[in-house]
């Protein structure tokens, strides 16, 4: 009894004292964020946001040559700091001192880096010149079994939903095998920090914005990767979420501002009902729903109107761009955050990179909602100065156009028709050029289905894909014929990569680990991207198309002199076209190379395509 009340009483007076220590100001600092910084910077604003117990109640104080403090922001929370500089165009890299003085006099120094700009590669953006692969890291390739486990929560592949242990070294690994694919460009679905009880191994649930998950690698890693994929021609896209963090992000047991999360007293579950993003006669509960509503109980919604936590992660992306040297960023959930905010964030990083690109994941159903997300669109009187939305009413309905019961009768109902007429549809554009096409990605079923009894709706559809307008994007695992329904979940569409991990009993990144079947498609979208590399005409060249009749599209990709032809049969039967109808695309032509096969084929008055058929043609 006696020891009990001793340790009581010693436990009282160290809380007294600990108490008193921030009353009379003692300085303890736990973070800082950003890290670092860089001296040259076009934006010559920075926000340290400082965090540490009653940090608030100290004065910071910078004596370092061209930086000022323009401002000391506090909150409610004491734990917080928001200091703002000004880093003039003369001041040089080194380390800067701040020192924070406490209420009793007592000072704290700590060393600031700004970082020399000497990295000038990469931040190149993305277009129409370029190919995507889409790749989930977790399920890609396991490079090194030594990050497999944090804390608790290791891997278990028999789980669709747990961590399978991918990483960076395993994209490292095979670099060599995406660029021979014809890819220019890779982007990762979300590798910074997801520390979730249950693992979160798609990264949407982030835990800490500035540190790359230890499953995959470190920063170190990632940028060393980044400057790999650059030394070998490739471009890098970094997936990033402002709309939510993690439920096991540190804000959430200390926030920095009691406004940082929305709907933080009681849960609100997001409506989803993103028109009301531009609805003009949408009830403003229904917008307020949308916008300040969670995701998911584990990811609350953040609220970009806090001025502190809005540059906060305008510096994040300006930050991994500047370190890693990323070539562009696909932002998540883009409707959902504050409007206001995103367009200010597109503004800021292109004035910072005028060469960078961002696409947003605008998920809508029909061409004039993505439109209106488009930056200088005719039609939202708020540019948004974004860069590429991503075409979802294509995707939608290439899924089904492409499909044989589609196409069995002819007319303004079938499917391929409907495909020309979401294209036709692009006067809704400000620039068609800079829309992200796709076929399937990391949240839809599998474009390849387990009835396709043969590889004609495969053909079809990515011979389309790789020569109509927009910067193409394709899954990884496509070029395998991976399968996965999204009513078997999503584990069951971010499938692992045979032969990505030690001991899988095939290896699909071998052609001897490939069925026949796989190596056919293999083999065909390899041919296609690796032409499309050096092919203006479908590259950046003008789209001239004609509304399909009994179910054959025809369009011509047209740069220069030169010029490309596609025919696509989507019928279940031979078609003979008549080709004086396309003489304005095909001029006096009177033969063609067929791409895939090297073939010249005459195209001189009438020309059959066979069903379920397709040609690309190079015209002599």
């Amino acid at each position: 009894m006696y020891k009990t009340y001793t340790k009581s009483f010693v436990f009282v007076v160290l809380l007294c004292f600990t108490a008193l220590g921030n009353v009379f100001g003692q300085v303890s600092i736990n973070r800082v964020e950003p890290a670092f910084w860089w001296a040259g910077m076009k934006n010559k604003q920075l926000q340290l946001m400082v965090n540490g117990p009653g940090v608030a109640k100290a004065k910071p104080v910078i004596t370092y040559p061209g930086v000022k403090i323009t401002e000391v922001a506090k909150t409610d929370n004491p734990n917080y700091l928001f200091i703002y500089l000004d880093i003039a165009a003369s001041a040089k890299p080194g380390l800067m001192r701040i020192k924070f003085t406490g209420a009793n006099g007592e000072a704290k120094s700590i060393n600031y880096e700004l970082k020399a700009r000497t990295d000038r590669s990469g931040a190149q953006g993305f277009n129409s010149a370029d190919v995507l692969y889409l790749l989930t890291p977790d399920r890609f390739a396991n490079g090194s079994t030594e990050n497999d486990a944090l804390e608790a929560v290791g891997i278990d592949r028999k789980n669709p939903d747990a961590r399978h242990g991918g990483d960076l070294k395993g994209v490292a690994d095979h670099l060599n095998y995406i660029k021979d694919l014809g890819f220019t460009t890779v982007w990762f679905n979300p590798v910074q920090e997801n520390r979730m009880p249950n693992g979160s191994y798609h990264g949407y649930a982030i835990t800490d914005f500035y540190k790359i998950d230890p499953r995959f690698g470190s920063n170190a890693e990632f940028k060393q990767l980044t400057a790999d994929m650059h030394s070998k021609g490739m471009k890098v896209v970094m997936d990033m979420i402002f709309n939510h963090c993690g439920l096991a992000h540190p804000w959430m047991k200390d926030k920095p501002a009691a406004d940082w999360i929305n709907n933080q007293k009681k849960y609100v579950q997001t409506n989803h009902a993103k028109l009301t993003a531009m609805d003009p006669h949408a009830a403003k509960t229904e917008k307020d729903i949308l916008l300040d509503g969670w995701f998911v109980p584990d990811m609350p919604d953040l609220n970009q109107r806090n001025r502190h936590l809005a540059t906060y992660l305008i510096q994040n992306s300006i930050w991994w761009i500047e370190y890693a040297r990323i070539d562009g960023i696909r932002q998540d959930t883009y409707p959902y955050p504050d409007y206001a905010f995103m367009a200010r964030w597109c503004k800021e990083v292109i004035a910072e990179y005028p060469n960078f690109n961002i696409v947003g994941e605008s998920w809508y159903g029909k061409p004039g909602e993505i439109a209106w997300w488009q930056r200088n669109s005719a039609i939202n009187p708020n540019n948004t100065y974004l860069k590429t939305v991503m075409d979802f009413p294509l995707t939608f309905t290439a899924d089904w156009g492409f499909n044989e019961d589609a196409n069995k009768n002819g007319g303004e109902q079938s499917g391929i028709y409907q495909v020309f007429e979401v294209i036709a549809q692009d006067f809704l554009y400000p620039d068609p050029n800079n829309i992200l096409t796709f076929l399937d990605n990391h949240d839809l079923g599998r474009f390849t289905r387990k009835d396709d009894k043969s590889l004609d709706r495969f053909k079809q559809a990515f011979a389309f894909l790789l020569t109509t307008r927009g910067i193409p994007q394709i899954y990884y695992g496509t070029e395998i014929l991976m399968e996965g329904a999204k009513s078997e979940g999503d584990g069951q569409i971010r499938k692992d990569f045979p032969g990505g991990w030690p001991g899988d009993k095939t290896d699909a990144f071998s052609a001897e680990g490939r069925s026949d079947k796989q190596n056919e498609a293999f083999n065909y979208l390899r041919k296609l991207l690796n032409w499309r590399k050096t092919n203006k005409p479908v590259t950046v060249g003008k789209l001239i198309h004609y509304a399909p009749y009994d179910n054959v599209y025809v369009y011509a990709r047209i740069y220069g002199d030169k010029t490309v032809l596609v025919m696509l049969n989507a019928s279940g039967k031979d078609q003979t076209l008549d080709m004086a109808r396309f003489t304005d695309v095909a001029g006096k032509h009177a033969s063609g190379t067929d791409v895939i096969t090297g073939k010249v084929i005459s195209i001189s008055k009438n020309f059959t395509v066979p069903a379920r058929g397709q040609y690309i043609l190079e015209l002599n």
